[in-house]
């Protein structure tokens, strides 16, 4: 298994839909994105894209790793290496979206992720299906953040 910059392009979409359900907003963010990916016998079993947002902040739109795959450490080992690969690209925060409840917002706080503000109804403004978890729809979004040391 290896960590790589790739091209956004190159990634799967249905990889990146596992993250993400929708894929307008994917268009949106792969363009001039960072991507940073795991390969396993030279396929793509999970990525990272990233773009930065401020002179010295970067903003993570979407990790993902394929199903068989999770739950194993791989998303938590690509999301280390994306960290560490910018930092040394001198940024020194790193924000993203993430909904507030849920598994994900958990993973993030493991990471030393922490709470930024409440986006009202995001998920009911940007996407045009309902995004449900654990028998719950997602309304809200979580702004996240962490201060790379």
């Amino acid at each position: 298994m290896g960590y790589k910059e790739v091209c956004a392009g190159e990634v799967p979409l249905p990889l990146l839909l596992e993250a993400d359900p929708s894929e307008r907003s994917i268009a949106s963010y792969r363009k001039n994105a960072w991507c940073f990916a795991v390969h396993s016998a030279g396929e793509t079993i999970g990525a990272c894209i990233v773009k930065p947002i401020g002179v010295k902040t970067a903003e993570i739109f979407n990790i993902a790793v394929c199903p068989p795959f999770q739950k194993q450490g791989i998303g938590s080992g690509l999301l280390s290496y994306t960290l560490g690969e910018l930092k040394a690209r001198n940024m020194q925060r790193v924000e993203l979206n993430t909904g507030a409840f849920g598994y994900q917002l958990t993973y993030y706080q493991r990471h030393g992720f922490r709470v930024d503000r409440v986006l009202k109804n995001h998920f009911l403004e940007h996407y045009s299906e309902p995004i449900i978890e654990n028998g719950l729809q997602h309304l809200d979004a979580l702004r996240l953040y962490r201060v790379l040391d």
